[in-house]
């Protein structure tokens, strides 16, 4: 059990501009989801008086800078998400200079407008390598959450044979090794791992597969009970805004033909399934059943301060 018998649910939320629709980065969907998708979370996040942390690119921050600043108000932290979630900028492909450079820049950034001391990151589409602890040792990053220890879809996304450390990564939170995320050690990076359960327990799963993530919750929920297991659930803001009234204009982002088939045409074709006010609705009962469960909700910088991990 955790270290103060609390049962906790982590809520995190990833902010970029990829449209799911268009399965591409567009300037114009990171307006709406400014405008449309951020309220939403928060007015949600109120309703039930939930404290969340939300990993912004930096992308987003210098293009609409108020995405940034909405959210301060509320008590939410403030994590970064690197620079970039385009493909070539993915934290398993770039070098140890790269990495630092993009950790360092989304870091102050994200402070500056903020006016937070900015400590945790989520890799863009959870992509790491093995020079990525030290990059963000060296760039004044305390925690990570980009590991989704025993989730077994990696194939489906970008970077896919790295992530196949998932399967033996530790379940709950640990400081990490100085060689590796997935590994534990006695280096300065706390390894908050997102939740799964062979499929991962995130929006895209709750939406696609509705009933798969109602059974994931009541196994997740027991497991918590029983070793103090945090849960931890990702979402984006862009699945809660609809662009169904624009003619798609779907864009392939790999020459490979498997590869293409997998992580574009497939999973793009699923992804689509209840985004909108549907998708909204149905993450508001994931988080009555836990609230029903008696799990607190905080965010991930304050759960680790409170474990003293």
């Amino acid at each position: 059990m955790s270290k103060n018998n609390n049962k906790y649910c982590l809520l995190s939320n990833d902010v970029e501009t990829t449209s799911i629709w268009h399965n591409s980065l567009r300037d114009k969907t990171g307006l709406k989801v400014l405008k449309e998708g951020m309220p939403l979370l928060l007015d949600l996040y109120e309703k039930y008086d939930i404290k969340s942390t939300f990993f912004f690119t930096g992308y987003i921050a210098k293009l609409y800078p108020e995405v940034v600043r909405m959210i301060i108000s509320h008590g939410h932290e403030v994590g970064s998400h690197g620079m970039s979630h385009t493909k070539e900028n993915g934290f398993d492909v770039m070098p140890f200079n790269k990495q630092k450079q993009h950790l360092v820049e989304s870091k102050a950034l994200l402070e500056d407008l903020s006016g937070q001391q900015v400590i945790s990151f989520r890799a863009p589409a959870l992509r790491v390598n093995e020079v990525t602890t030290r990059a963000l040792e060296e760039s004044g990053f305390l925690i990570d959450s980009s590991v989704a220890s025993q989730r077994f879809d990696m194939f489906m996304s970008f970077g896919g044979l790295k992530k196949l450390n998932w399967l033996f990564a530790p379940r709950l939170p640990y400081r990490t090794s100085a060689q590796s995320l997935f590994k534990k050690g006695d280096g300065s990076i706390i390894e908050v791992p997102l939740s799964a359960s062979l499929l991962p327990y995130v929006g895209t799963t709750l939406r696609v597969f509705p009933f798969i993530s109602s059974i994931q919750r009541r196994l997740l929920a027991m497991e918590s009970s029983f070793n103090g297991k945090p849960i931890v659930f990702d979402v984006h803001p862009n699945e809660y805004i609809d662009e169904g009234m624009e003619e798609r204009q779907f864009k392939k982002r790999s020459s490979n033909l498997i590869s293409s088939f997998l992580q574009d045409t497939l999973r793009s074709q699923l992804k689509v399934k209840n985004l909108g006010l549907s998708g909204l609705d149905l993450y508001e009962r994931e988080i009555q059943y836990f609230k029903k469960k008696s799990f607190q909700f905080t965010t991930i910088k304050d759960y680790v301060k409170q474990q003293k991990l």
